[in-house]
């Protein structure tokens, strides 16, 4: 289990990393003059706990050093970013409340958590900020600039949910696929005894 956490963890932050820096580019080449940002963060580090759970503060710290590394962000804003994107980790709270399974599988829910994440992000990089000599008000301005993201991230979570096994808890997803494996094997040994009767 821990080495195929291990692989899934580095797959989902190698895409993570790829995705952000090719988006990041894209906008820096194509659209310099544009206030709005687009970042796969948000979604993947939604996936990601969903999958693992706390592990996704990995991808959230990921996403953040990446942007900022393509943007060309100084360690200040780098800082704010890779905090605030760790308070993401708080929609973690849906779990505890409703569990993974009604979150997984209900569209109010899953549309409420991922919203959550990105509104905990904002917060949390307002306060790194505030901590770093900005304003409360740098909140507005977050989560205008950053409003594709948040449609980014529910479409894309939205998509996965219908995907088998991508927006599941792991354990329970192995734990599933192999219980039906097992009840597939069964049933084609019960079918083979009756072919030979």
């Amino acid at each position: 289990m821990k080495q195929y956490r291990t692989i899934d963890l580095v797959i989902m932050l190698m895409l993570l990393v790829v995705s952000e820096a090719l988006i990041g580019a894209a906008a820096r080449s194509w659209f310099p003059d544009e206030l709005y940002v687009l970042s796969p963060t948000i979604a993947i580090v939604c996936i990601v706990m969903m999958r693992w759970g706390g592990y996704a503060a990995l991808h959230a710290l990921g996403g953040g050093l990446t942007l900022c590394a393509v943007s060309g962000a100084g360690l200040r804003q780098t800082a704010v970013y890779c905090i605030g994107n760790c308070f993401a980790l708080a929609a973690m709270f849906f779990f505890k409340a409703f569990g993974k399974e009604k979150v997984r599988t209900k569209t109010s829910l899953s549309l409420l958590f991922t919203a959550s994440a990105f509104f905990a992000a904002q917060a949390g990089r307002t306060a790194a900020g505030i901590v770093f000599g900005g304003s409360a008000g740098d909140i507005v301005r977050f989560i205008l600039t950053d409003s594709l993201s948040l449609v980014f991230a529910v479409v894309t979570v939205q998509l996965t949910r219908r995907l088998d096994g991508i927006f599941e808890d792991q354990v329970s997803y192995l734990i599933r696929t192999q219980s039906e494996r097992r009840r597939s094997q069964m049933l084609d040994q019960t079918d083979s005894g009756y072919g030979d009767i």
